[in-house]
């Protein structure tokens, strides 16, 4: 059923959502300014999207603010919010091949994985936290008796959520679900490179009940919109996924008007360890390249940097090789494909420019390295893999953000431990061996958010996800991330 055919015909007659939320009503930008929403794949135009700027932002932070203090949600018995939560879950699921088809074409990703990896992870996380909020329970402290104490969660009020363009739908989810769940009213900005399905998450959130004014979404230009909400003096909670960079603006906003609170998952350079223990090399070589090639490489925590020892080494690139020859970018809207398009234009540059800094450092090329027109679009970045990378490279050192593979050789435990925590940040990590102390050793003794053994960038719903260093702070995903979402009040009664 889902071949090319299939998915093409359905693009053709796709229409797309492109004008703001704000107040449960979909509106032009106060400007009438527009951006362009192209097909990465294609370079073709999808849609000119509302540009919101400073007067769009104030006035959703506004009907926010409203739909918090007087509306019905922030108030909500939590059984009642779960069931919209939950009847949002269904209507994500019902939507599943438009959701997945807005995604391949906003940002250029194989439709298939869209449909059979993010539709359904969006909609787990939404259902998730909708069992899962009324089921928290708050606390009594152990006060003496003439005295009882509450410590209770209370949603923080209005939270500003700015997310990437590589995850569209999954990373509204992330955000969305435990916000909302805590009852707090949301400004959901969406990259500009990737508006169109947090728009029909919305618009799906208003048909699954959830009130007007709660959610409202600015598409627009991160140094317009972005920058309106971190500096906005009524937003109470920023969270926010993308660059370092772009995560220390955020701080400086943050510093620069009401002191919001601030919670940042930004980049990472992610280590993965081979040990000539590890006894399946195939499935290590199988997941290695899954690590770097999966979504063109365009992944947080991609374990772009992979440390072998080097009694296997040479052995293990040529496994390696192999296996990023099945990475090779096609059709998006081809299931055949297993690597899309780049973002954009200035992305695939780049990565390109990454691939000939690596080449001019000394960097032996061994696998891929081209930049390739496909269908009208020089979007594409063949599967590529550098040997013999130094520490003091620039591939070792910079995130790349595409299908670009560091490799080098390692003699002991010592070393590989050094060589991985090299890294301005501290996203994640992965450790593949079959000696369980060594694999406890080492995964103890990685600066990373999570530590995967014998497999590559392990995630769920259940567990946190995030890190440190200039990787940012803060979890996604469990119960952890309600954390960021509410605020502790004592409340202490004196008897009599």
């Amino acid at each position: 059923m889902y071949d090319l055919a299939f998915w093409q015909q359905k693009a053709a007659k796709q229409t797309f959502l492109n004008r703001a939320l704000i107040g449960g009503r979909f509106v032009a930008a106060a400007s009438g300014a527009t951006f362009d929403s192209t097909n990465p794949a294609t370079r073709q135009l999808l849609a000119q999207v509302a540009a919101c700027a400073d007067e769009d932002v104030d006035r959703a932070v506004h009907s926010a603010r409203q739909a918090f203090e007087h509306g019905p949600w922030a108030r909500m018995a939590p059984g009642e919010r779960k069931r919209v939560l939950l009847r949002l879950a269904e209507l994500i699921m019902a939507h599943r091949e438009e959701l997945a088809l807005l995604d391949s074409l906003n940002m250029g990703k194989p439709v298939m994985d869209a449909y059979n990896i993010d539709v359904p992870g969006s909609a787990q996380v939404f259902a998730w936290y909708g069992e899962a909020l009324d089921k928290l329970y708050d606390q009594v402290a152990p006060t003496a008796a003439n005295a009882v104490a509450t410590i209770t969660r209370e949603a923080l009020g209005v939270v500003a959520a700015v997310v990437p363009w590589n995850f569209p739908l999954d990373m509204a989810a992330w955000k969305l679900a435990p916000a909302l769940a805590a009852g707090n009213s949301v400004v959901l900005k969406p990259a500009e490179q990737s508006p169109l399905s947090a728009l029909r998450l919305a618009e799906l959130a208003l048909q699954a009940g959830l009130p007007e004014g709660v959610l409202n979404v600015v598409p627009g230009l991160g140094e317009q919109a972005g920058r309106a909400l971190g500096l906005h003096m009524d937003v109470d909670c920023l969270v926010f996924t993308g660059s370092t960079q772009v995560g220390k603006y955020f701080m400086q906003y943050s510093a620069q008007s009401n002191l919001k609170q601030v919670w940042l998952e930004c980049g990472g350079k992610s280590p993965n360890l081979v040990f000539a223990d590890c006894q399946d090399l195939d499935l290590a070589a199988k997941k290695a390249a899954f690590g770097i090639f999966f979504n063109q490489g365009e992944v947080c925590s991609a374990n772009s940097r992979l440390y072998v020892q080097r009694s296997i080494h040479d052995e293990f690139v040529e496994r390696l090789q192999a296996e990023a020859r099945q990475w090779q970018p096609g059709n998006p809207l081809d299931p055949a494909s297993r690597a899309g398009a780049i973002v954009d234009g200035e992305q695939a540059g780049r990565i390109a420019r990454a691939i000939g800094q690596a080449r001019e450092e000394g960097a032996r090329l061994v696998c891929g390295g081209q930049r390739l027109t496909l269908g009208g679009s020089d979007n594409f970045i063949e599967p590529t893999i550098f040997t013999g990378v130094e520490p003091h490279m620039r591939l070792a050192r910079e995130e790349v953000f595409g299908p670009v593979l560091a490799v080098s050789a390692f003699d002991s435990e010592e070393q590989a431990i050094a060589l991985a925590n090299d890294s301005v940040y501290g996203l994640a990590a992965s450790v593949w061996s079959d000696d369980l102390n060594r694999a406890h050793r080492v995964a103890k003794r990685l600066k990373a958010g999570t530590v995967s053994v014998n497999t590559v960038d392990a995630l769920d719903v259940t567990v946190p996800f995030g890190g440190g260093r200039q990787s940012g702070f803060g979890r996604d995903l469990s119960l952890h991330s309600f954390d960021k979402y509410t605020q502790l009040k004592t409340t202490w009664i004196q008897l009599r």
